[in-house]
């Protein structure tokens, strides 16, 4: 069967027209820092609820699955080794027949990749690229056309928290994970100052966005942290945190920055 036009077909294709046009690029990641949009394709997992999944490979765990309303996908260009987890893009589909013009804002929780495709969204996200009443039909697509840019990650109320993750041991092995990471930063290094040779030691990038140090420092009122953005129009940038962490630091609990990137 032959699908009809939607009767929003002349409006939306207007709207389409007015909106900037997107370009083909050969690094997705460096075409999506700026403005235009860049042309790709998109398709969706399937989840008992929809939303996203705490298994993704940046590390989030349950956080991943609900940041966002659960609006969240899979990346593989745009994964950066990980640096990209917690990016926020705005994606809308090119099919006017099915889909809205504005798209969504959707979070990068984990890596994925398909036929030709930068985004594998949730299957929340991807029904909201359709028109109202038209997301079963956007799904019998399983892939469409789209095109997406890089926004700025917006938690009105929140915080960028560290939450100390579930495999650290203390005092003897220290992981962390980024939440809430607001605007187009890109978190490329964390370090811990170590007061007895008063220097800063470096984390490793364990994978996604957790980063882990053996024998982290143990002292003071808590540790000091600091790491490196960058993004902004400040080019790269040190951000110095004192007393971030506890001493007494424990497996699986959350800390509050106290702080936003903006």
């Amino acid at each position: 069967m032959r699908m009809g036009l939607s009767p929003y077909y002349p409006t939306i294709m207007a709207l389409l027209l007015a909106l900037p046009t997107c370009s083909l690029s050969q690094d997705a990641s460096a075409s999506a820092s700026a403005s235009a949009f860049v042309c790709s394709r998109a398709t969706f997992y399937g989840s008992p609820d929809c939303l996203g999944t705490p298994s993704g490979a940046c590390g989030f765990g349950e956080f991943g699955r609900r940041i966002n309303g659960g609006d969240v996908g899979g990346v593989a260009k745009l994964y950066k080794n990980g640096t990209g987890c917690g990016a926020c893009y705005q994606v809308r589909c090119t099919q006017p027949q099915v889909c809205n013009p504005y798209g969504l804002t959707i979070v990068v929780t984990d890596y994925g990749e398909g036929d030709h495709t930068d985004f594998i969204l949730s299957t929340s996200a991807y029904s909201k690229l359709a028109l109202p009443n038209m997301a079963l039909e956007l799904m019998a697509y399983g892939v469409v056309d789209i095109e997406y840019r890089r926004v700025s990650c917006q938690y009105p109320g929140y915080n960028m928290m560290f939450k100390v993750h579930e495999n650290s041991r203390y005092p003897d092995s220290l992981a962390l994970v980024i939440w809430y990471q607001a605007g187009q930063y890109d978190i490329t290094a964390v370090e811990l100052w170590q007061e007895d040779c008063k220097e800063w030691r470096g984390m490793r990038r364990a994978y996604g966005a957790v980063w882990d140090m053996p024998n982290p420092p143990n002292a003071g009122a808590g540790l000091n942290l600091r790491f490196r953005v960058s993004g902004g129009v400040e080019g790269e940038k040190w951000v110095v945190l004192p007393n971030a962490i506890p001493t007494n630091w424990k497996a699986g609990a959350v800390y509050d920055s106290t702080i936003q990137l903006s």
